[in-house]
């Protein structure tokens, strides 16, 4: 039997259309141009015995976008709109912000195609085991000077804490140690302007797209700073590990937008609005103190000296690291007289819990919070700090007072032996309490409040969590 002329034509077409599609790896970014696509536009993508997800990200704004078709039906080999209605052809979605992803089972591979849009648009595309385009939190703000500010990466690689256990029930000493950083840790850039600069207000919130904006900073005023340019990692609280960024010659007064940008992902977080202090603003920022690693904002101490611009543990005086750390061994040596892990206090809270409780709250009172009117309370240049651990101020400055929620938190985590008491919300607790911001103040009610947080994502704060 003869076979058809039409199917010996028909055959090499198929064989140069399966050649000319591009396979796709596992975790690799792929970056693309709509006017650059191959012919057919569309790529294989990679099998796998679990689900994946094909990511697409915008790297610049677009009137006429592509448009992206997925199908793990490897017998379609060019999906596209009009096959959407079949079982097995997806579009993947790209929204408002510049990007999209699409997540299911490729067990025999699949095909990604890209129908063209009028306008040319360069776009990533990475398949990979998660979604590279999820809503990443937003970057954390410790505090701004006139002139500087210091900035945190969104928290990774939570720190598993070994709960001691009697009858060697160890606490951590009163000068903390910070455990081994992670290995390889996530690797995040910092990305800023000013929030009137139109260079990141036009762009989509996708790492591409303000990496480019951000590699001709010179042109469009947008800074960027990498992992290398940061202060390294640091531990401030159980959410886990941040970089961090102390950033100079910032302009007083002004608003500044930032994102951070996670290797792997093709979404940057959420932007970060932060605001620089008038000029006549004196307190400088500390940070980076292991007996205190929460304390990252400014505290009403006289300047260190130069070369250094804000206050870290080798220049914070002696004498008030010597004190809290003082007065957090005397407490944890207080707290160990019972026998730690074999007398539960409470089935909900350890001697671990309570010591840490009150370590936040002995630095929330020993490093009053710096900020500009109106605050809590207003102290005039010499006057007797309401800290006893610090010298008296030279300037006028403004203070937030601790939030009476960090008092509690010790209340309720510590033995009742250790006799701490919070003063109560209806009578005295507001004259030495930020009260009713967290908590609504009434008793036995938890939340409620004004603001419902001591800070908020932007750096607005209320009272001093510590």
């Amino acid at each position: 039997m003869l076979l058809p002329i039409s199917l010996f034509v028909a055959l090499p077409s198929f064989l140069l259309f399966a050649q000319a599609q591009q396979q796709l790896s596992l975790d690799t970014v792929v970056d693309l141009d709509s006017s650059k696509l191959q012919s057919p536009p569309s790529f294989k993508l990679p099998s796998d015995s679990n689900p994946l997800y094909v990511s697409i990200a915008l790297c610049a704004n677009s009137d006429s976008p592509p448009r992206f078709f997925v199908t793990n039906d490897t017998t379609f080999t060019q999906p596209g709109p009009g096959d959407v209605d079949n079982v097995n052809v997806f579009e993947v979605i790209v929204g408002s912000e510049g990007f999209g992803s699409w997540t299911g089972m490729l067990a025999n591979g699949g095909i990604l195609s890209i129908q063209k849009g009028s306008t040319t648009t360069p776009f990533e595309v990475l398949v990979s085991a998660n979604n590279a385009t999820s809503e990443s939190d937003y970057p954390y703000v410790g505090d701004t000077t006139s002139n500087q500010a210091l900035l945190f990466s969104p928290p990774f690689s939570p720190v598993l804490i070994n709960e001691p256990s009697y009858p060697n029930y160890t606490l951590p000493s009163a000068n903390l140690s910070l455990p081994e950083p992670p290995s390889n840790p996530s690797n995040y850039s910092l990305v800023f302007a000013n929030s009137s600069s139109p260079a990141l207000k036009s762009l989509p919130r996708t790492t591409c797209a303000i990496r480019a904006a951000a590699l001709q900073g010179s042109r469009t005023g947008v800074e960027f700073l990498t992992t290398n340019q940061s202060q390294g990692l640091w531990l401030r609280d159980h959410d886990g590990w941040r970089w961090q960024w102390f950033i100079g010659g910032l302009t007083p007064r002004t608003n500044y937008t930032a994102y951070t940008l996670q290797n792997g992902m093709l979404a940057a977080s959420k932007p970060l609005n932060f605001v620089t202090k008038t000029a006549s603003f004196n307190c400088p920022l500390v940070h980076n103190l292991p007996f205190c690693p929460s304390v990252s904002y400014a505290v009403p101490l006289a300047p260190p000296r130069a070369p250094a611009s804000a206050h870290t543990a080798t220049t914070i005086p002696r004498n008030i690291s010597d004190t809290i750390t003082s007065i957090m061994a005397n407490f944890t040596t207080t707290l160990t007289t019972l026998a730690c892990g074999r007398d539960n206090y409470s089935p909900l809270v350890t001697c671990a819990d309570c010591q840490q409780a009150y370590r936040t709250w002995l630095c929330a009172v020993s490093f009053p919070r710096c900020v500009p009117l109106p605050a809590l309370q207003s102290v005039k240049a010499g006057a007797t700090p309401r800290s006893m651990i610090l010298p008296a101020f030279s300037s006028a400055y403004e203070t937030l007072l601790p939030c009476l929620e960090t008092c509690n938190a010790v209340d309720r985590a510590c033995p009742a032996f250790l006799g701490f008491k919070c003063p109560l919300p209806r009578f005295t607790a507001s004259s030495s309490y930020g009260v009713g911001y967290v908590d609504s103040g009434d008793d036995g009610e938890v939340g409620g409040g004004r603001t419902g947080v001591a800070q908020d994502v932007y750096g607005n704060v209320w009272c001093n969590a510590g």
